[in-house]
């Protein structure tokens, strides 16, 4: 047997690990010291569904393969099986297939092995209550006779259904099913333990030694703590945290279940082997001065575990690699990784091109899967690849990487790019930048948000990553404004560490990033400072305004990273953790204009918070979910960070505006979204006419009248409800906007004494009402007069407008537009929203249906065409 067993199961449910990720998983095992990997994947059929068919011949091989490269590796292979759904325990046919079963892997040189019975029902057949006396008895008598079949291996593991003190009845120290486990169950075969629930936060010598009690044995602990099956929107990308290195004396081994992406583990797995080697008291090992560990057990730190991993994360995510993790062919031998060349992309920019890579056919995707087709797309546009540094810089940033950081937090906030602030700033801008954790930006350059005199700061995308001397030999990507992009692809020390921030474990985020949240809430929650209803100005409006504009300033940073992160040459963890930044990049697009928006125009006397600010106390160090008081299972709240930003908008009763996946294809295209300035007016008319013009095939009277379109579809809203208007912008300008009224029946009111009069001037009605042309039709609008019935406003007295360009191929741009909106109608009183869409344009229909909107059969409409889809706030 092995002194300690320590390593990874993969024991997960979802896509298990290909054949080529668990080899590359036992070569960090073998780099680290790790000793055990057992294979358990829950979604592999012949390994719990269909336990009792033997493996094909092509399985074999590569079963065989993977156990010998194990072996290799100096890792041992644990080959798990878990029968418990449908076995019959008194079956003599049933234990026969499963000697067959294991008796054939055994034949592939495997020669540990485990039995599990987690997740299944306590209740037995007819046939086995007859032979047993408890679920347990007959359990035991399974793994029992199993284990001797097997010729009693070194290494033989049990499951219990009873895994973790939250599952025992009526608790651990009575449960009569782990009684007879330990008194039944063979001595030598180990039983695996999660702790005090699942997913434990915690686990302490003195919850173990309460174990060993009950089943007479130390156990095994099968640690979830950065399981993320149960969470499709959520990674852990944190260092191994909660345990102490003392425990390595009291168990019988520790046996990690990671994330199911591969490469979100390695600093979960890295900081795993510092665990374990503290445990060891640094046997064989060097402490960070060169020294040799003690031969007693050392404290172990995460945040010096974190460190240590960073510094060689940093070299990983850097190399030019495949989605299969192939060195790209010129980078092997030697030569520059790529040939860079500078074309011309539909939208007119500058940007390098990179020639298109070597697919394999050892590539973990299929030829034409979605991620492959992710692949090839950016392969075709040149977006997906940018020369890396040399070598000796990659490797001296990694060995830097912990002083570099110290050093920037030291030296105060800086730009993307590592550059420092310029000029000076206020003390309360000062107090809020380190409330928030800013370090890395550049808050002297404007956002693209409001134009000159505008309230709101940030940094654009294309500002944020302008200089970065730790981005050397990196190429230059131009924008149509002129400025110069640095997109090397080489992610930095302080880029991972951010990533591990936002990423952080189940039950605790990163500190920046609880700062983040508490800043997000103390904004919402302080809002009356900065009110419409606030008449003098004062101190706090100012605080409010500088920590508003940190707040904006940390969320540019994170968009940032995702861009450069998408920008990584090494696809294999773009692939993995593209999802999460997506998320978590579109959700703070939302938050920072909401924030913008909450400047001199909430109305705090029109609509209490309460309803939606103090819901849920997710703004606090230790972010465990909270249901009544009561902390539970990770999984009572499954969004992550994004998940508690969206839950703090005014929109939190809304599932479905968030839970979309990403877009296919990733695009380094920067999008921002801020409230709309009259300065804005004159390039909404010129979006609004383009939308207006790809639509129609006559475009009489543009030349005539070119105000015409903006006036009918988008003036009437800036003029009488600005506040109510967000714009989306990108490198070139404005893109879309979206437009509302909070009461539509005061609405049109106003647009009846003012607006209507002024336009019925400017556009006189056409003599002729018969066979109008499409600029007419235009006309006529302000020389009718416009109702919705009361049925309809009682129920959605606010209305919605959206308007985006033709060429935007996002979608979700216009969902976070949309969103945006209602956040703001609702924060203002507003219970319900509608809009009027066009019966063929399927896709806005398909759009506004994703977002909760049901179409409302009877209400009045402006047009034969139109279609009047509401939904409730």
């Amino acid at each position: 047997m092995l002194p300690f067993i320590c390593g990874i199961v993969e024991g997960f449910y979802g896509r298990p690990w290909s054949m080529e990720q668990r080899l590359v998983l036992f070569k960090w095992m073998q780099r680290w010291g790790l000793n055990v990997y057992m294979y358990g994947p829950k979604d592999d059929l012949k390994h719990r569904l269909l336990w009792r068919e033997t493996y094909s011949v092509e399985e074999s091989a590569q079963l065989k393969a993977l156990v010998l490269g194990a072996r290799e590796c100096g890792v041992e292979f644990v080959y798990a099986i878990s029968p418990g759904q449908d076995i019959t325990f008194s079956s003599s046919c049933d234990l026969a297939l499963l000697k067959q079963k294991l008796r054939q892997v055994k034949g592939f040189g495997c020669m540990a092995f485990a039995i599990l019975f987690d997740d299944i029902d306590h209740a037995m057949c007819p046939t086995d209550k007859e032979t047993f006396s408890s679920f347990a008895h007959a359990q035991t008598s399974v793994a029992n006779e199993i284990y001797r079949y097997l010729g009693e291996p070194p290494v033989f593991l049990f499951c219990p259904t009873e895994y973790c003190s939250s599952l025992c009845y009526p608790s651990l120290s009575k449960s009569y099913y782990l009684k007879v486990i330990g008194d039944e169950l063979d001595p030598a075969i180990g039983i695996i333990w999660t702790g005090s629930t699942v997913i434990s936060k915690e686990i302490t010598p003195e919850s173990v030694e309460e174990v060993q009690d009950v089943i007479k044995r130390r156990p095994l602990i099968w640690d979830n703590l950065h399981a993320n099956d149960y969470a499709q929107r959520r990674v852990f990308l944190g260092p191994y945290k909660g345990r102490p290195s003392e425990l390595v004396s009291k168990l019988h081994g520790m046996l990690l279940n990671p994330n199911c992406e591969l490469e979100a583990n390695y600093i979960p797995i890295h900081t795993l082997a510092t665990w374990y080697k503290c445990g060891l008291g640094g046997k064989g090992t060097a402490t960070e001065g060169g020294e040799e560990g003690p031969d007693s057990c050392r404290p172990y730190c995460p945040s010096e575990a974190l460190n240590l991993a960073l510094a060689d994360w940093v070299k990983e995510v850097n190399r030019p690699l495949s989605p299969s993790r192939q060195l790209l062919k010129d980078e092997t031998e030697g030569q520059p990784r790529s040939k860079l060349s500078n074309v011309v992309t539909q939208n007119g920019n500058i940007e390098p091109r990179t020639e298109k890579l070597d697919m394999r056919a050892t590539d973990l995707l299929s030829q034409r899967s979605p991620l492959k087709e992710l692949e090839l797309e950016l392969d075709k546009t040149g977006e997906g690849s940018c020369e890396l540094t040399r070598e000796d810089s990659e490797t001296s940033a990694g060995h830097r990487a912990v002083t570099e950081e110290a050093e920037s937090r030291k030296t105060g906030p800086s730009g993307p790019g590592g550059s420092e602030r310029d000029g000076t700033v206020s003390d309360p801008e000062k107090r809020a930048a380190e409330r928030v954790g800013t370090g890395g930006l550049d808050p002297a350059k404007p956002s693209s948000g409001p134009p000159a005199g505008g309230k709101g700061c940030g940094v654009t995308e294309r500002d944020g990553a302008e200089a970065s001397p730790e981005r050397d030999g990196g190429e230059d990507r131009v924008s149509p404004a002129g400025r110069t992009l640095r997109l090397t692809g080489a992610l930095t020390p302080a880029d991972l560490r951010l990533m591990v921030d936002l990423f952080h474990l189940p039950y605790e985020h990163g500190e920046e990033t609880a700062s983040l949240l508490r800043e997000f809430h103390w904004l919402k929650s302080n809002s009356d400072f900065v009110s419409a209803n606030t008449k003098v100005e004062s101190k706090k409006a100012e605080e409010w305004r500088a920590r508003s504009c940190a707040f904006q300033l940390s969320c540019d940073r994170i968009v940032q990273l995702y861009r450069q992160f998408i920008s990584s040459s090494n696809r294999a963890i773009v692939y993995d953790l593209y999802p999460y930044l997506w998320d978590i990049r579109n959700t703070l697009l939302v938050a920072k204009a909401f924030v913008m928006w909450l400047d001199g125009r909430i109305e705090r006397d029109t609509y209490s918070f309460n309803s939606w600010m103090n819901c849920f106390q997710w703004c606090r160090t230790g972010s465990a979910p909270v249901v009544l008081g009561v902390a539970g299972e990770t999984w009572i709240y499954r969004g992550g960070l994004a998940g508690e930003f969206q839950m703090m908008l005014p929109v939190t009763n809304s599932s479905e505006l968030f839970n979309q996946p990403p877009p296919l294809f990733p695009t380094l295209k920067s999008y921002t979204i801020r409230p709309f300035f009259q300065e804005d007016k004159k390039a909404l008319y010129t979006v609004c006419r383009e939308i207006h013009n790809a639509k129609s095939q006559e475009k009489d009277g543009t030349d005539v009248y070119p105000d015409l379109i903006g006036d009918r579809f988008l003036g009437h809203f800036l003029t009488l409800c600005p506040d109510y208007c967000f714009v989306l912008e990108d490198e070139e300008g404005a893109c879309g906007c979206v437009c509302g009224a909070l009461e539509v029946s005061s609405f049109l009111k106003g647009c009846e004494a003012a607006w209507f009069p002024a336009m019925q001037e400017k556009y006189s009605k056409p003599t002729a009402l018969d066979n109008l042309t499409p600029t007419q039709e235009l006309m006529m609008f302000f020389h009718r007069k416009p109702s919705f019935p009361d049925s309809l406003l009682y129920r959605f007295p606010s209305l919605i407008q959206l308007n985006v360009h033709p060429q935007l191929q996002d979608s979700s741009e216009a969902r976070n537009l949309i969103i945006c909106l209602m956040s703001a109608l609702k924060a203002n009183g507003s219970q319900g929203v509608f809009c009027e869409l066009k019966a063929r344009n399927k896709l806005a229909l398909q759009l506004h249906v994703s977002l909760g909107f049901l179409e409302l059969p009877g209400a009045e409409v402006s047009s034969p065409e139109g279609v009047i889809f509401g939904r409730l706030l």
